[in-house]
């Protein structure tokens, strides 16, 4: 192995070993206490076990009065979510005139911004959901910045109407797309690097991005509201700036070792998670590998008594296999169906496959081979770390083949549901709790607002060249897979399952901030009659939709409710 990304981190990791260490909070030591912990695989809070239906809502410390923070709040807790994932980071490379932000990050210099529009903000969300019983997990950073115009002359803009970052090809809002609150290539660009991976060893971005998360983790060392510090968002070895050659999954792994155990020396309290997307590396070299499996009892079980089983990790075999017996299913359904396609040939009256089919060697895909430099096992496994992540999204990545035996929608739907099974199985025989962090489906009506995250713009937006085809599945194909996917993550056994992302109506609306005006309500501000002071218009918006609110689907909201019910008494 190349041994010149670990010399950039020796003083860094010399320094943290000399803190005294806090024990990590992944055991049950304080099974009666108000802070989150775990117990084994399973989540204990105030004595009582804890499972969950969670969601996102990364826009709630951008909006513009406590008022649209404590009702978006209201109507989580009133579905019965308990979990509101949001993002703890907000950076720019030059202080805007309009909305928040919570650090400066230019040529080389951070600034923290304490103030009413910085990090008081954020305060204020996790002040009032603990008023309403959520929990929130604080993301410290994010793996997509897209800037694809950095180099290249913006036209401009009414900065009145909109505070539009620099470099992102669109007119949105700052902060109203999940990439556009700064993060790792941010940091890259500030401090004059080159590669996407170096954010994650040169010494002085380290140093900067734990100075920001010290700040951060020593506000809420006390706040029980805390769920889990995460300490970032999707990480891997490449975003927009390309990735390194050196660049591995121990560069990764070793970088959430060393932020975890920081922020375990800051704060005893709280979980610490990884945000991963959950990629899995079957063959790749384990700097956490898994303990051996204890010796089989000498004595069988007593009479009634199951033998309880010894949980395994993942293997490739054993995805190639359920893949391949998944596919045996479905075909024998459509044969009995009499909608299979045969396009083979027929030897003795039996349908043999083409010659393509039976020639392509399977594969496991990126999520398995190591391509993102991503080995969630081991990142699980490290002892700060105190429970497994992963995301679905299958708009922007494929978790398995597509099998011409069932509808494309049905196809992202069983592809997915193995993809929370196998990550169940993950965590459990790494022994700890296993959270479903994001997951989402683009329909055809939310297709004109899908922008990917490592994009800026809408590629099926109206106004698109390129937007030519029908795009997204139906609003039932949604349905179907939602409740197809809690199901199966409810029964796998995973403690928390957390939705992308929450949509809320009626939200105040200002002038060059997340939240700008779209459309008004109320009277017309011209007086009726000369010398009659005009009525203030009450202006009114939506939160952020990058192609996955659920802004006006009370359908979706249903089955969340639903989820929440069934997972809880689970």
């Amino acid at each position: 192995m190349n041994l010149l990304p670990w010399v950039s981190l020796f003083f860094t990791i010399l320094w943290a070993s000399t803190v005294v260490a806090i024990p990590s909070q992944t055991t049950d030591k304080r099974a009666s206490s108000p802070f989150v912990s775990t117990s084994g695989p399973g989540f204990v809070v105030n004595g009582s076990s804890l499972k969950y239906i969670g969601t996102n809502a990364y826009w709630l410390p951008t909006l513009n009065t406590n008022a649209d923070i404590w009702n978006t709040l209201s109507n989580l807790s009133a579905l019965g979510i308990k979990v509101v994932r949001l993002w703890a980071f907000n950076d720019v490379s030059t202080i805007p005139v309009n909305g928040t932000w919570f650090q400066l990050i230019q040529n080389g210099t951070v600034t923290v911004n304490n103030g009413p529009n910085g990090l008081q903000k954020l305060d204020t969300v996790i002040q009032m959901a603990e008023q309403h019983g959520l929990y929130v997990i604080l993301s410290l950073t994010n793996n997509w910045y897209p800037l694809p115009l950095l180099n290249s002359t913006v036209p401009p803009v009414n900065s009145t109407a909109f505070d539009v970052t620099p470099g992102t090809n669109n007119t949105l809002p700052r902060n109203y797309l999940s990439n556009n609150y700064g993060g790792m290539d941010l940091y890259v660009r500030q401090f004059g690097l080159q590669t996407h991976d170096q954010f994650y060893t040169n010494p002085s971005v380290l140093t900067s991005f734990m100075n920001y998360t010290t700040q951060v983790v020593s506000r809420y060392v006390n706040s029980p509201s805390v769920f889990s510090y995460e300490l970032a968002n999707d990480p891997r070895c490449n975003s927009t700036l390309a990735a390194s050659p050196t660049c591995t999954t121990e560069t990764i792994t070793t970088w959430h070792a060393t932020v975890a155990s920081h922020i375990r020396s800051i704060d005893p309290n709280h979980l610490i998670s990884s945000g991963v997307g959950g990629y899995l590396c079957t063959n790749c070299p384990k700097l956490y590998p898994l303990a051996p499996a204890p010796a089989p009892p000498a004595t069988s079980p007593a009479p009634g008594k199951k033998k309880r089983s010894q949980a395994k990790p993942v293997t490739k075999e054993q995805i190639l296999r359920e893949r391949s017996e998944r596919r045996r299913r479905n075909r024998e359904a459509a044969k009995r169906a009499g909608t299979l396609v045969e396009d083979g040939v027929r030897v003795r009256g039996r349908w043999v496959s083409t010659a393509t089919k039976r020639q392509q060697t399977p594969t496991l895909g990126s999520v398995y081979d190591g391509s993102y430099g991503v080995d969630s096992q081991d990142i699980s496994n490290i002892p700060d770390i105190g429970f497994s992540s992963f995301q679905l999204f299958p708009d922007q990545q494929s978790y398995g083949p597509v099998d011409p035996n069932v509808a494309p929608w049905q196809s992202i739907e069983q592809n997915g549901a193995q993809w929370i099974t196998t990550q169940a199985q993950s965590a459990s025989a790494v022994g700890k709790p296993s959270i479903l962090t994001g997951f989402g489906l683009v329909t055809q009506s939310n297709a004109p607002s899908f922008v990917p995250f490592n994009s800026t713009v809408a590629p099926f937006a109206a106004d698109n060249p390129n937007a030519s085809t029908t795009y997204g599945v139906t609003s039932q194909q949604q349905a179907d897979t939602y409740t197809s996917w809690l199901n199966t993550g409810i029964a796998a056994g995973l403690n928390g399952i957390i939705q992308y992302q929450w949509g809320q109506s009626n939200l105040t609306a200002e002038p060059g901030t997340t939240i700008s005006p779209p459309t008004t309500t109320g009277e017309s501000p011209t007086p009726s009659s000369p010398g009659q002071a005009p009525t203030p218009q009450q202006t009114t918006g939506q939160s952020p939709n990058d192609g996955y609110s659920t802004t006006g689907s009370t359908t979706v909201q249903q089955i969340l409710g639903n989820a929440a019910q069934s997972i809880a008494a689970n």
